[in-house]
């Protein structure tokens, strides 16, 4: 048993990114892939990164808030609700109903554009630690 443990700890967590920003995409996918991350999916708006993260069952869901369509606080809603994947906004946007919007939706971490690949690390990590603690909480509440 302790080797699907090992193999779970030593495994690249794999991640979805959303943005209209074709740009913005690639930077961010460079910067995963350097954090030694895996992108196993890329979308330009909310309903695409709904799809690829229901298909793919990522690790993390990365988007921006204002995109074509679905925007990604919708997208991060119906993720939340289905227990998919956490949900890190990566956004231009700091308005405090933007904020409240993503908190009511879920949302896990909240980052603001521009940002530098140190400031993403931790958000990711504390994202993905605050989602296996809701996680375990709500197994222990079952």
């Amino acid at each position: 048993m302790a080797a699907p443990q090992l193999e779970n700890r030593t495994r690249k967590r794999r991640v979805v990114i959303a943005d209209d920003e074709s740009i913005i995409r690639l930077d961010l996918g460079e910067m995963l892939t350097n954090l030694g991350y895996e992108v196993v999916g890329e979308g330009s708006d909310g309903a695409v990164a709904l799809e690829l993260a229901q298909k793919l069952r990522p690790d993390l869901v990365i988007m921006d808030i204002k995109m074509p369509g679905m925007d990604g606080i919708s997208a991060a809603r119906e993720l939340t609700r289905a227990r998919i994947a956490p949900v890190l906004l990566l956004t231009a946007y700091s308005e405090q109903p933007l904020v409240e919007r993503a908190k009511e939706a879920g949302v896990v971490a909240y980052l603001v554009k521009p940002f530098r690949e140190a400031e993403l690390l931790p958000s990711i990590e504390i994202a993905l630690s605050r989602f296996s603690e809701f996680q375990a909480v709500e197994k222990d509440a079952q």
